[in-house]
């Protein structure tokens, strides 16, 4: 049986079209690659790959095992990475990205507890909103608020976050609940000036989701402006919960239309390779263990 060298040789020589380059890639002396294709090329007894002086070209055949291989062969490298990493104590940096609100009440908790399983670990919180280049940035587990792009990062779903509208007591006693979205057009409503469609609140209507315009009184670009107008009075909310527990926890905001909430965002946490290190490893692990904001 061809050893796991041989046909590692035999995928670099046609990746980089040379048996050089290939031996360059791999960090091997030049005759140990050329003794590895031979070798597999005499156990199979056919010829694999068509040498000249300057470069290496695949037969139908080779290209054929080539296409078949090749996958297994990752397959096999990835689990011997993994099992390499297994036995290693996660150390070094470890650089996580999260949303600026979500951050400080979520993901710091999850970093502490982290911390003191892996002392060796040092660990890098870079907050914002954005959606950053995690290979440019060298972020190594990002979590991420909404729907994901289309992108080679791989993805665990860590849960989902309810979107609600909200008020005092205060304005409720005075101004009525609205039992419908399209009620809110008779409301105060807080609207968030930089929000992505300002002015529309998200719903589902008859299993379909719909937006709703609003308008009212008073504006801000800032959320912690709009939630001390919703304490004051001043009118309704809308927001993810999370945002609010403490606040309809403690009585000082309560909520409305429920039965109409849009579809939970989705939560994520993202990452670059088919084969993480170990420390990113027990990072996801940990946050989708730790966190509790929805479905699993």
């Amino acid at each position: 049986m061809s050893r796991i060298q041989d046909l590692e040789a035999f995928i670099a020589i046609i990746d980089h079209g040379s048996l050089t380059a290939a031996a360059r890639e791999l960090g091997r002396p030049l005759q140990s690659v050329s003794r590895s294709l031979a070798a597999l090329e005499a156990s199979m007894g056919v010829e694999l790959i068509r040498r000249t002086t300057r470069s290496a070209t695949h037969t139908d055949t080779g290209l054929a095992f080539y296409q078949r291989v090749k996958p297994a062969v990752e397959e096999i490298q990835g689990a011997r990475q993994e099992a390499a990493n297994q036995r290693r104590e996660p150390a070094g940096t470890l650089r996580i990205g999260a949303p600026v609100l979500f951050a400080p009440e979520f993901v710091m908790p999850v970093i502490a507890e982290y911390m003191r399983r892996f002392p060796k670990v040092q660990v890098e919180l870079l907050i914002s909103d954005t959606f950053v280049d995690l290979s440019a940035s060298g972020i190594d587990v990002m979590v991420r608020i909404g729907n994901l792009p289309d992108s080679s990062l791989r993805a665990r779903r860590l849960g989902a976050l309810r979107r609600v509208v909200f008020g005092s007591p205060a304005y409720f006693a005075a101004h009525g609940r609205p039992i419908h979205p399209q009620e809110l057009a008779g409301h105060q409503c807080l609207v968030r000036t930089v929000a992505e469609r300002t002015g529309e609140w998200m719903f589902q209507i008859d299993g379909k989701a719909r937006a709703v315009k609003v308008s009212g009184g008073f504006r801000s670009d800032a959320m912690s402006a709009l939630y001390a107008g919703a304490r004051l009075g001043l009118g309704l909310g809308y927001s993810p919960y999370w945002q609010v527990q403490a606040w309809i926890e403690d009585g000082s905001l309560e909520l409305a239309l429920e039965d109409f909430e849009p579809t939970p965002v989705p939560v994520h946490a993202l990452w670059v390779g088919a084969n993480p290190s170990r420390k990113v490893r027990e990072m996801i692990e940990l946050l989708r263990a730790t966190l509790q904001i929805g479905d699993d």
